[in-house]
């Protein structure tokens, strides 16, 4: 019986995958705080699916499929509009401290207002107020600046 030549098997390389062509999504960040009450009010004719979109509260799949995400639209709003739910303030999401709307007599007898607080407020640099004593309370009362004409 005559002897068969023994053969390599043959390597098959596989053919280069075509890539998925998926259309590019426009990531945009989600608003927060006054733009994101500014840009609700600007959409007031919209229903409010529509206005989470608008807000960047909307995400799309790896299938294309998008998603509104109402629970964090209705969650930001709230903080935005300052009212806290669960005892923790709302953040801008920056990292570092949030502002606990507490303070801390120090050891030098001073209160410090931390730059939470007054960015919420938008308070600038030289505003003045007027301080309110009570008799274990404090009150802030700004000042107006005088009109100039």
């Amino acid at each position: 019986m005559p002897r068969q030549k023994k053969t390599e098997p043959k390597q098959i390389t596989p053919e280069p995958e075509q890539k998925k062509t998926e259309p590019k999504q426009k990531l945009v960040k989600p608003l927060v705080g006054k733009e994101l009450l500014h840009k609700v009010k600007e959409l007031e004719t919209l229903n409010k699916s529509e206005k989470a979109k608008k807000c960047g509260y909307y995400t799309v799949n790896k299938n294309g499929l998008g998603r509104i995400n109402m629970n964090q639209f209705l969650q930001a709003l709230i903080e935005a509009d300052g009212i806290d739910l669960d005892g923790h303030s709302g953040g801008d999401g920056g990292g570092g401290r949030s502002a606990s709307y507490r303070v801390k007599v120090h050891s030098s007898g001073q209160l410090i207002i931390g730059a939470a607080y007054t960015k919420q407020l938008e308070l600038q640099p030289g505003d003045e107020f007027d301080l309110i004593l009570g008799r274990k309370h404090i009150r802030l009362k700004q000042i107006e600046a005088p009109e100039e004409g």
